[in-house]
């Protein structure tokens, strides 16, 4: 037998399988990890076939050293996956092949953890008779504490005895026990609800709505967008379609944007169906990732929970895909091999026989015309559960405030309704969308912003335990505060601007003795950090949760009676086409945690533009209308979807090279065209350009920028384009993005 393997090096001169001999009695399947020869080292690969026969010379195939683990790491779907993105990403194998496994497992930076079990080797009876003669109190007990036929651990034992070693010695040399090593799996979330709870009675568009996806889940087919307003029960809806994909045999996986989401969605899953949720995302420890990733490919967990990553996850026969908060951009990966977990999820789904489903209070405007083409089957839940009222939104005018004296970040409506909110017992969130305490650092003398040297941003500023330093966003550089301008040598140093941090100082001291909470990539960086938070809002340990875009989706708290958004219009103006798209996700996303439970909500949205129509539409929480007006600006400008936007992107530490390189990649598009008549009926506009972040983590950036046409002959130019940035530039990074997900 021989073994195709794909050598774990990420290089296109080594982008080829390779031939190897499997010994005799050496059990190789495709998607076995292998350590085999290569020149003079010994290297990882992965199987890609296993066959009788081979066309090179017998003599001269070297033979696999051995296996890397007892079973296939990788699913033979997970290679046809690998291989379909290595195709599409214009990449090697080996590179896709390495998302399809824990990087833990690659690395081999995991202690692999024991703990000793105990049973009994005797029957019930006999056991019951040796503890009635025994004269050792210890031994007694843990006679008959072995009596119920189940395995023990060691941890156990300590629990019911002081000292149990000594006693399980002498039972195992009477051969009453066994006692042996059992490799103990590392489960996070354990400390979440691992009960029962009810079920509570479907609402009827519920019910239609499960009439629906039930069958086309039995039938195997079907991709679906599932649109319902904030509390209308969409979750529950997952769990009935957990529950009949499990009943079926199969398995299912519940992709959600965000870390933040996972312990809330972990918790209600671990709730109806205990361990048989799998909870996967980068936030896990390295061992609990891949202790997750093994209960997964043993089978013994059949639903995988978690972030974009985990549409990787090494289920078989899988029914289900379901993607929460599908408009979210976190879905795609600008990382090297670029990917969209949506698409992935497609592919898998297809490729297993099982449906996939999307889901949004506010779907995004390319899904949403998906659905109206009948490429997505469009499924609607209106009503909250219990038709519980929207919550009310009020606009605030922030120039009137400023107007009337108040130089305040909260408005006097804010203000009034926070202090009603926290003196009824209620819980508050509030949002702003930027952390850190000030937003930029500037020179009132010469106007000159303190920008990251690695980054074309301005940097922030942090206050940490009392200590004041500058970060940026993008690399993570942390520098002090020049005491005097780096252009003028003025010290004229002044703050401006808002973040996270300051609002919760400015709260604390409107209301002394409250508790609140902060959630921002500051405080959730630490372990279980998200999950902390969070228990301590449920709990009403604090009573107003402060934070960035990441409280603004999914949570249900059903004591939250009032929601505040600071500075409302900040991502209104960004240099992106879809930049209103993301400013109504963000409000009306936000509004929906308010009056989740028997009290009615209210939502304050501070705005120096409340007569903006998206702002308008936000607090009319009217998605139809804006979905209309946002569709025919767009058919107006030429945005997708009625074309669809692509760029070259190239990067480098020397600025001469980052720029020649996009105009040769540029001349070489005009080539193309020219070659190709065909291909130049797709072209709208192809323009050489710096990106708005031109220098970026140290690489200056340019990109070759295109619209185009939707046309048949498109896919052949998408794939020609996409060709030239695989073959790569020296000194360079080339990146080729198909509807990005930012245009900075």
């Amino acid at each position: 037998m021989y073994a195709q393997v794909i050598v774990d090096i990420v290089h296109e001169n080594v982008d080829k399988p390779y031939t190897y001999r499997i010994p005799e009695g050496m059990d190789i399947q495709v998607g076995h990890r292998v350590h085999v020869p290569f020149g003079r080292q010994e290297k990882e690969g992965i199987v890609l076939a296993v066959s009788e026969e081979c066309t090179l010379d017998p003599d001269k195939v070297r033979s696999v050293v051995r296996p890397m683990e007892p079973y296939p790491a990788v699913l033979p779907e997970n290679v046809r996956l690998a291989q379909w993105m290595a195709q599409e990403n214009h990449c090697p194998l080996a590179e896709t092949l390495r998302l399809m496994i824990p990087s833990e497992l690659r690395r081999k930076t995991v202690r692999v953890r024991y703990h000793k079990m105990v049973a009994l080797t005797v029957s019930r009876e006999a056991a019951l008779e040796a503890a009635q003669a025994e004269r050792s109190r210890n031994r007694a007990h843990i006679l008959r504490f072995l009596c119920d036929g189940v395995p023990h651990s060691m941890e156990e034992l300590r629990a019911l005895v002081s000292e149990p070693y000594e006693a399980l010695r002498q039972l195992e040399t009477r051969q009453l026990i066994r006692i042996w090593q059992e490799e103990l799996l590392r489960t996070p979330g354990q400390a979440l609800h691992a009960g029962r709870e009810e079920e509570p009675e479907l609402t009827e568009e519920q019910t239609e709505v499960l009439a629906r996806l039930l069958p086309a889940m039995e039938s195997g087919k079907g991709h679906f967008l599932l649109y319902g307003v904030t509390g209308s029960g969409k979750t529950e809806v997952f769990i009935r379609l957990v529950r009949a994909c499990l009943a079926q045999g199969r398995t299912a996986v519940i992709l959600v944007p965000e870390i933040a989401l996972t312990p809330q969605m972990v918790d209600w899953f671990r709730a109806r169906f205990g361990s048989v949720a799998a909870v996967l995302h980068s936030g896990l420890s390295p061992g609990e990732k891949y202790d997750e990733w093994r209960r997964i490919r043993l089978g013994q967990a059949r639903v995988v929970i978690g972030a974009r990553s985990a549409v990787f996850a090494p289920v078989e026969n899988a029914g289900l895909y379901i993607v929460d908060e599908e408009h979210e951009s976190t879905y795609f990966s600008d990382r090297h091999p670029r990917y969209d977990a949506r698409e992935i999820a497609i592919w898998r789904a297809k490729e297993s026989g099982g449906i996939t489903v999307f889901s949004s209070a506010t779907p995004s405007i390319l899904s949403f015309a998906k659905a109206r083409r009948q490429v997505y089957e469009l499924l609607e839940m209106p009503h909250r559960v219990g038709n519980r009222p929207m919550p009310e939104v009020q606009l605030v005018d922030m120039r009137k405030e400023l107007q009337s004296g108040n130089r305040s970040m909260f408005s006097r409506p804010l203000q009034s309704a926070l202090a009603a909110c926290i003196g009824s017992g209620h819980q508050a969130m509030l949002l702003m969308n930027h952390r850190g305490y000030y937003s930029f650092v500037s020179c009132r003398n010469c106007g000159t912003t303190i920008k990251c040297p690695n980054c074309d941003v301005s940097m922030t500023y942090h206050l940490v335990r009392g200590d004041g330093k500058l970060h940026c966003h993008y690399c993570g550089n942390v520098m002090p505060v020049p005491a005097a301008c780096p252009d003028c040598g003025s010290n004229k140093i002044r703050y401006f601007g808002s973040g996270t941090q300051k609002v919760e100082d400015e709260l604390a001291k409107m209301f002394p003795g409250l508790r609140a909470g902060r959630m921002d990539l500051d405080t959730t960086a630490g372990k279980d950090g998200h999950a902390r938070i969070l228990e301590d809002f449920r709990q009403g340990r604090t009573q107003v949760l402060v934070g960035t875009q990441m409280i603004a989706k999914g949570l249900d708290f059903p004591q939250v009676t009032l929601v505040g958004v600071l500075a409302a219009d900040m991502s209104l103006h960004i240099p992106d086409y879809r930049a209103q798209e993301k400013t109504f996700q963000l409000l009306t996303q936000v509004a929906g945690r308010a009056g989740r439970g028997q009290e009615p909500g209210k939502v304050i949205v501070q705005t120096y533009e409340p007569d903006n129509p998206v702002l308008q539409l936000a607090a009319r929480q009217d998605y139809r209308a804006f979905f209309v007006q946002e569709l025919e600006r767009r058919r107006i400008a030429l945005y997708p979807p009625y074309t669809a936007m692509a760029r070259l992107l190239v990067e480098s530490r020397d600025p001469m090279i980052a720029r020649r390189g996009a105009e040769g990649l540029y001349a070489r598009c005009e080539s193309l065209l020219q070659a190709h008549p065909e291909y130049a009926e797709c072209r709208i506009l192809m323009h050489l350009e710096q990106p708005v972040m031109g220098f970026l983590r140290g690489k200056e950036r340019w990109q070759v920028l295109m619209k185009l046409r939707i046309r048949p002959q498109l896919d052949g130019f998408v794939a020609s384009v996409s060709a030239m940035a695989q073959e790569g530039l020296e000194a360079a990074d080339v990146y080729f993005e198909y509807n990005p997900s930012t245009m900075m």
